[in-house]
Formats: C-alpha cells, structure tokens, sequence
C-alpha cells in the first residue's frame, strides 16, 4: 500500500516546488564528482593488480630457474659419489651412468689425476681402451688442442658424455688454464662443489660455448688421501635458461644473470631476447650455485605490458559521465511529472468529496453483508482513521459492540501499542521521515506486497492480548479515489501456538544434532536420479566443506568431494543399498579445500518411497585420525627397529603379492639372500652394541645402491634378502655382485671391511615361495661351504 499522506521532499532535502532543472543539475554535479572518485579508485586498482601479476609471474620464473641450479648441483653429487664408492670404472659403466643426467647439460667428464711419472701408462691404457689418437693435450694460442708439456701432475679429460655431436677433447688437461685450475683447487681446499668464472667452453657448439664449469673432487669414501681426478659438469648458461621456457614471441619477463663473483664489472651470463618494457616494474633475487653467486634481475617485457593494458579507467569515465546524463533526464522528467500529478490530486480531492454522500448510501448495505461473516473480524475506517465498519466477528473476537466502536475509536486504538511504536520507527528510518502511529499499519515498504497479510496484536475489550493476520487495503470509489481502509483480521492464536511447538523441536533436534560428532543427515533419492539432503545437521558442513544450502538443492555436489579413487565404490554401494534395501556403510577418502585429504564413516538405514525412490537415514563422521594411527601401527608392524628397513613379516607379504602378479603376468621375479660372514665373532670380540652398529652400517651401504622397485628386508640376526621384481638370473646376480664389491670395498669404524655371503635364485613358473626361498638359502650355504665372502649364482 502506497503512502499517501506522507510526502518526503525530493532526494531528500529539496521541496517539490522547486525547478525540475535545479533537481537535475544536482543529479548531474553528484554523477560528476562520483564518477571521478571511481575513476581514481579504478587507476590505483589496475596499478596493484599489474604488480600483483608480475610479482607473481617473476616470482614463478625465479622459483624454476633455482630449481635448476638445485638440480645440477645435485646431478653432479650423484656422479661424485658413484665414483667415491666404486672402483675401476669402465667407459661402458661411466656412459650409462652419465647418460641420463644429460639434462640442460652440455656434458659431464671423469678427469682422473695422473702424476708425470705415470703419464706413458695413462695415455697407453686410454688409448687400448678404443681412443687410438688419445694423448694428453692442452689449447694452444689459436685455440687448438696440442701435446701438453711436463709438469707435476694433470687432470686429463678421460671419460665424457655430452649433448653435442663435435668431436669430444678427451685429454685434455682441466689444470692447463688458469681458471680452472683455480676452480679445481678451490673444490679440493672445501671438499665439495666449486663453479668457475665465465669461461669459454672447448668442445661445445659455438652458440653455447659461453658458460661455467662446475666441479667436484673424488676423495676416498672416508674422505682422507690424495684426490683421486675430478668429475664435472659443463654448463652453459644460455641452454640452461632457454631449454623449456617460453619463446621469445611468447614470454611476458625480461631475464637477466650477472655474475657477482667477479671483481669489478659483473659479467652478463645471460639475458633474454625480449627487451624490457618502460616500467618501474622490476624483480631481483639472489641465486647460489655449489659457492658462486648470481644476480637474477627480471623486468616486465613489451608483450607483458601490451597484455595487461587496463582501459579500464576509460570506461569508468564514459560510463559514468552517460549515466550522470542519462540520471539528470530522468530526474528532470519525473519531478515534472510528479508536480503535474500534484496538481491534478488537488482538483481531484473535491471531486471525491461530492462522492463521499454517495458512497454513505450503500454502507448500510455492505455492513449487513460484513455481518455475516461470523469467524473473520472486518473492519472499515475512513480517511482520518475512524472505524465505520465493525462486523459481528469483529465483536466476537474482540469484545466490543458495533455501539462502542463505530465513530468512537480508531483502528490504532485496537492495536498494541508498543508494536505499532516499533513499526513506526522502522518505517520512519526507511522513509527518513516520521511516520505517524495511525499510519503505521497500513504502509508498507516496497519490499513488501501490497496485498500481503501481515501479523499484529490486538486488544480486547478486557484487557488481554489476540494474535490475528491483518490485510489492510484501501477502500476506493466507483471513480477509483481513496475514500478510507478496509482490514480483514483472522484469530492465529491456535496457528501460532502449533508453530512455536514445532520451533522448540527444530531448535532441540539442532542441539542434540551439534552433540554428535560428524553429522545427521536424511538422503532422499527419486526415481529419476535427483537425489538431496532433505536434511542435514551443521557438522555434514565441516565434513565436506559445503554450504547446507548446496546440499538441499542437489547431492551431487558432496560426490565431487570424494576422492577420485573412491566415487565410483561409494556410488556402487548407494545403488546396491537402494536395490537390495539394506543397511549402507562405507568409509571413504573426501578432497576437502581448506583441510586437504580427509577420511570419512558412514553408516544410514534405507527405506522405500511411496512414490518411488528411497529415502536414508544415516550420519558421517570423521575419522582421519584413526586411520592415521592405523598407517603408523601398519608401518610399525612392516620395519625391523634395528636397522629401520622392512622385517620378515614385510617381505613375506610382498613376495606373496610379487609372485601373484609374476604368475599372472609371465614376469621375471629374483631373490638374494645374504648372511654375514662371521657376525658371530664381531658379537663376540666387539660387543653386541659394535654388532647393531655393523648391521646398521652394512643395511645402509646395501639400501644406496638398490633400485626403487627393489625390496630390501632383514629376516633375522644377520640374515638379509632383496627381492628383485621384474629381474631374471643374470640380472639379480649382477646386482648381488655389486652389492658384494660394495661391502668388500668399505671399511666400518673399529671393525674393518665386512663381509657376506651371497645366494641367487629366479623364480620359475609355477613355483612356490617356499622353494624359491630355499634355493636361495641353498645358495647361501654353498657359498659358505665355499670360503664364504662369494656371491654363488642360482643353482641348477
């Protein structure tokens, strides 16, 4: 319903008899200033979010680029320690190894030192190695290798693997140039990892002949004597920056690397070929490779700045000026038009007033009629709010007599009043204007419907207090003019009662549902697929981190939860519940966003539906941590506490597995088994403290050299086995013999070299565990029997 008799003035402090021109130059001035406040706020936005976006993307590149220098760091470790535990490796074993660390590596070289004296038996054993030209060489002046002259001692390129298909300089003597001599002795005096200056490279294409030679010094595994040569790596900056980063045509940064460690003027190692962009926009990190230091500068390029172009400022001044026009119009033509409307009510109101005698004809008649509605209370009022209309339900509801109240009181006198006051100021809040108690039941905020009914309190004529629904509207002429209200009141004492019991049980359900951990829930499936919480208590929202409003309208939401790996079980067990009507239980994996990976319980109860489909009864609870505790017991249960590599119980279960898959897949499948010679003797002289520490050493030297797919167990006092999937004869008794050199080749604090005795057998189609156990044992004893410290091969 429309106030009329409240008449605000026009944005809120301009009376209606001012110019339509003035309100709409108001209207225009305010878009212009609101317009420019959001064009700065828009310009200081773009400004963050452009360097938001670059920090990000440098902040990405820097991360990639050290990740790198990490990595061929950690390569050429792997290399060094393959040459600190092994001896007498061919060019074959060194090929295989290097091979693939060829990763954004121009090449990887063994020089071993070589002193004068052993310098003619050195270049003839290269050269009966396959090198018929191999001698030890250094660069002349005009960049060519020649025959190097005497001195103490050289560092000869023996072995090497490289990316490039130019000739290869084997022999030629790292310790010939300066530079590297000084990195090599550099390496040798940290005993680790050491970089070069920028230096010209020999044997690599020309493109990437600028870059670094990164070092290591091969030492005895205990680190003491003399350097036995030094493996390295060459690299070249411009590969390692360029290989798997965007093209020039695509990539947005401007890279750049200096070299801090050079004195004076630091050498650019390399830069992008996209040129930086105008832009104080720029990132610089700190990179460290083995003990040299690089600077990363990183600046926004052309292609960056042209992406991220913001016109948005632009579009909020367009906008924003057309809108304030387009506002002043509209303001222009309403407040013209409203001042006419006044004009016209005015004439109109007399008009109404000749009506008003009319209209008082046929009141008598429609009261008789309102009468006879005995169980609804109406009731009619004229402008100034007095009642004229009283029906006999109305008295029957409210006690009065038609006598007493027609012409007498007004509708407002029938209300509480502490309601009507509240209602009152709220209206007035929303109209900025008071708004006076009489009115207060019948205006309405746009928000609202004008036909809706709304709830009020009424008072008897004995004091006590009726809840009614009352529709209020206007009471028009036959010319449609407002001649007064008619309200429609309805007893919902008994309506309200039922509601407030069913209130107390939603809110007891709530609290007995927040008691129980997880959460309660009711699923209804229908026989078209929808499937919805008709239910759901709050804790379901912690379990699967969804709003109970998603999960009203459509279940499917919570099933993108579930672990890939599980949906299609958790579905299979809801469709088997609701075809065979049986209880579901089932415990699953949940990917949640803010906690990660969660694990889930859940048992319901099944019924059918009249109209087809099924409806569960059921709760979700979590219960990660238990699963937790179990993983930890399950890893307790697999691992020998002495050694920390997996016991009896471990291996037995792996085998049984590994077997099944050989048997069902035709695969190769090996075991080793090794006991330690004389372990009782170390007990015996040392101490069973010395003999842990033995076991322990021995179980560590053995688990370096194992592959990933390999199982490494320990069956009982110094009885080991390796379980070799995917391995025939050949292969695992390869692998035996040099996990024998391994342990022949290291000596362990206060004992001295350990060794064992060694037993191989391939599985055989068809084959029990328990005989292929026992033909490895059969081994192990054969080598006892044999001398012991031997690998025997599988016997026949």
């Amino acid at each position: 319903m429309s106030l009329h008799a409240v008449r605000p003035k026009i944005l809120g402090f301009i009376s209606e008899d001012a110019s339509a021109w003035l309100v709409a130059g108001l209207a225009l001035v305010a878009g212009t200033l609101l317009t420019s406040l959001l064009a700065v706020g828009t310009s200081e936005m773009y400004q963050r979010q452009l360097r938001q976006r670059f920090e990000l993307l440098a902040g990405e590149r820097f991360s990639r680029i050290e990740e790198r220098f990490q990595d061929q760091a950690q390569r050429l470790d792997g290399l060094r320690r393959f040459f600190v535990y092994s001896d007498d490796i061919t060019r074959n074993e060194y090929d295989g190894y290097a091979g693939p660390l060829l990763l954004r590596t121009q090449a990887y070289s063994w020089s071993p030192r070589v002193l004068q004296a052993q310098r003619g038996d050195f270049e003839r054993d290269a050269r009966a190695q396959g090198d018929a030209d191999f001698a030890i060489r250094e660069l002349d002046s005009h960049g060519n290798l020649v025959p190097a002259p005497e001195r103490a001692e050289y560092y000869p390129v023996l072995y090497t693997q490289s990316q490039t298909h130019r000739k290869l300089p084997l022999g030629f003597d790292i310790a010939s140039q300066e530079p590297r001599r000084l990195t090599l002795a550099s390496a040798l005096a940290s005993g680790s990892l050491a970089v070069s200056p920028p230096i010209n490279l020999v044997g690599v294409d020309p493109q990437y002949a600028r870059g670094v030679l990164m070092v290591a010094p091969v030492l005895a595994p205990d680190g003491k004597g003399p350097v036995k040569g030094f493996v390295m790596a060459v690299i070249s900056l411009r590969q390692l920056m360029a290989d798997g980063l965007p093209s020039q045509s695509d990539d947005n940064l401007n890279v750049r690397i200096l070299d801090l460690s050079t004195e004076g003027s630091h050498e650019v190692l390399f830069e992008s070929a996209e040129a930086p962009a105008e832009s104080p926009l720029a990132a610089t990190h700190l990179l460290r490779l083995a003990d040299r230091d690089y600077q990363l500068d990183i600046r926004p390029s052309t292609a960056f700045m042209q992406a991220n172009q913001g016109s948005a400022v632009n579009m909020v001044v367009m906008l924003g000026g057309l809108l304030s026009m387009l506002l002043s119009a509209l303001l222009y033509s309403l407040v013209s038009q409203r001042q006419r409307a006044q004009r016209l009510v005015e004439q109109r109101t007399s008009q109404l007033r000749a009506s008003e005698q009319a209209l008082r004809g046929t009141h008598n008649q429609l009261r008789s009629v309102l009468n006879a509605a005995t169980q609804v209370a109406i009731i009619a009022t004229d402008l100034r709010g007095i009642i004229t209309t009283f029906n006999a339900g109305a008295e029957l509801m409210l006690g009065y007599t038609a006598n007493e109240v027609v012409g007498h009181l007004t509708l407002q006198d029938l209300h509480l009043h502490q309601e009507l006051q509240a209602r009152a100021r709220t209206l007035s809040h929303y109209y900025e204007r008071d708004i006076p108690l009489a009115q207060a039941m019948l205006v309405e905020t746009p928000g609202e419907g004008a036909q809706e009914a709304r709830e009020w309190t009424l008072v008897r004529r004995d004091g006590t207090f009726l809840a009614v629904n009352m529709l209020a509207t206007t009471v028009l002429d036959e010319q449609a003019q407002w001649i007064g209200h008619l309200a429609i009141c309805i007893d919902i004492t008994e309506r309200k009662r039922v509601h407030e019991a069913l209130a107390a049980r939603d809110r007891l359900l709530e609290k007995l549902s927040a008691e129980v951990p997880g959460g309660i829930f009711q699923l209804r499936l229908d026989g078209n697929g929808t499937a919805s919480f008709t239910y759901s208590s709050k804790g379901l929202r912690d379990i699967y981190e969804l709003d109970l409003e998603l999960l009203h309208e459509d279940a499917r939401v919570v099933f993108q939860r579930i672990h890939p790996e599980d949906q299609e079980r958790v579905l299979l067990s809801i469709r088997l519940s609701a075809d065979q009507l049986s209880p579901w239980r089932e415990e699953y994996r949940v990917q949640l966003p803010t906690r990660g990976l969660r694990w889930v319980r859940g048992e319901a109860t099944p019924e059918p539906l009249s109209e087809g489909g099924t409806l569960w009864h059921g709760y979700l609870t979590d219960i990660s941590d238990l699963k937790r505790v179990e993983e930890e017991l399950r890893a307790l249960s697999v691992t020998d506490a002495l050694t920390g590599i997996h016991n009896r119980r471990y291996f037995q279960e792996r085998l049984k597995s590994e077997l099944d898959r050989a048997q069902r897949d035709r695969l190769h499948l090996s075991v080793i088994m090794l006991d330690i010679d004389h372990f009782k003797r170390i007990n015996d002289q040392h101490g069973h403290a010395v003999g842990d520490r033995v076991l322990q050493g021995i179980c560590q030297q053995i688990s370096h050299r194992l592959r990933r797919t390999d199982v490494f167990c320990r069956l009982g006092g110094e009885e080991f086995m390796v379980l070799c999937p995917g391995s025939d004869a050949l292969q695992a008794y390869t692998l035996a013999s040099e996990l024998w050199s391994g342990l022949r080749a290291t000596s362990i604090d206060g004992v001295g070299v350990v060794t064992a005795s060694f037993g191989v057998a391939c599985w055989r189609p068809d084959e029990g565990a328990d005989a292929l156990l026992l033909r490895a044992d059969s081994g192990v004893y054969a080598a006892k029997q044999g001398g012991r410290d031997r690998v025997e091969p599988e016997l026949a």
